[in-house]
């Protein structure tokens, strides 16, 4: 490819060609027939906007505020693991990134930089995703080390009693990667001579017993507002408000959990009606351009994650990678919406889009 990446495709085609293949495929792959992992970029495609014309969109202004955060755009950096996997400097080089653009960063419970070591290297607001582990005391203790390291709020992934069947990571078996924050507090090595280390060490650690009164659990060894994420119904959404969360997403795991779930896009906006406005919904999944950015905050998102795209950046160049990345698709939603007629993103509404449903009912 020549010249710089002018879209975070190419970005994944930089970290393909510098990545080893088990890693890359660590990041790109997803599960089983890998149907869900396509359709939660192509069902964006399916999605038109309505642009509105003659409008002064002489300044647009993309910052939102974020349970009471406010960055300079609807993103959010997904946490996921082991970033030291695609760059030396692992999340240490995200969380500067993220710092950087002013968006907020996500570090994941399974990160390869130590909570300390990302708190410590720079201002940006972060979250921290946990798991709940078969050991309760390892996911307090993780809660608790956040907490005192200045992360402003806790994601709850809830969609994984057991780890999804990643068949790359079976093929290429999968090494387990150093788990840095548990050194000296559990064991992290685990040999397993099936396939995927990872799995066998998920099958030993995650906690499957895991349901909703546990979310009384969490909101008692934390001060911190709790999201929680793999939400994709309404029915799901409306009984995570009753357990008190404070935010909720709508996540497939990118399509590493359960093949043939739907993709998020596609289940956005049942989750922001069950809701009502009571909690932010935060979409994960999928975003490649800003005009993916613009639709979900069109369905009712409050704000995006992006994940796969992040890694790519940071894989490719290390910290100005995931920067470059971050401000691409800044530009690009920028752009979408000085087209579509909307200087801030409260500008943006339901009739800036059409599902491919509502196309349907239109020609009949």
């Amino acid at each position: 490819m020549a010249g710089e990446p002018v879209n975070v495709y190419e970005f994944q085609e930089l970290a393909r060609k510098v990545l080893p293949k088990m890693y890359y495929d660590f990041f790109a792959g997803g599960a089983e027939d890998e149907y869900t992992l396509k359709e939660n970029v192509e069902a964006f495609h399916r999605i038109t906007i309505q642009p509105r014309i003659l409008v002064d969109v002489s300044r647009i202004d993309m910052s939102t505020v974020i349970l009471g955060h406010k960055t300079s755009a609807p993103i959010i950096l997904a946490p996921s693991s082991a970033h030291q996997l695609a760059h030396p400097e692992g999340e240490v080089a995200t969380a500067r990134g993220a710092a950087a653009c002013n968006v907020i960063m996500g570090l994941s419970f399974m990160s390869t930089c130590t909570v300390e070591e990302v708190a410590s290297s720079c201002n940006a607001v972060r979250f921290f995703q946990i798991y709940v582990f078969k050991k309760r005391d390892v996911t307090e203790f993780m809660v608790r080390r956040a907490e005192k390291n200045g992360f402003r709020a806790i994601i709850l992934t809830a969609d994984t009693p057991r780890l999804g069947r990643r068949e790359a990571d079976i093929k290429n078996k999968m090494i387990s990667f150093r788990l840095r924050n548990f050194e000296g507090f559990i064991s992290t090595d685990v040999v397993s001579d099936k396939g995927s280390n990872l799995a066998a060490y998920a099958e030993e650690t995650l906690d499957p017993s895991l349901c909703w009164k546990d979310i009384a659990w969490l909101k008692s060894i934390t001060k911190l507002p709790i999201l929680i994420k793999g939400v994709l119904n309404g029915e799901d959404a409306m009984k995570a408000i009753e357990a008190g969360v404070v935010g909720i997403i709508v996540s497939n795991h990118g399509a590493r959990q359960l093949d043939y779930s739907p993709a998020t896009i596609s289940v956005l906006e049942e989750v922001v009606q069950a809701v009502q406005g009571k909690v932010p919904v935060l979409l994960d999944g999928g975003i490649r351009r800003g005009t993916d950015i613009f639709k979900a905050l069109a369905l009712g998102a409050k704000a995006v994650m992006i994940g796969r795209p992040v890694i790519y950046g940071l894989a490719a160049k290390g910290e100005s990678g995931v920067k470059q990345v971050i401000e691409m698709l800044k530009n690009e939603l920028e752009l979408t919406m000085a087209l579509a007629g909307c200087c801030t993103v409260d500008d943006i509404t339901r009739s800036h889009v059409k599902t491919e449903k509502e196309r349907c009912l239109c020609k009949m």
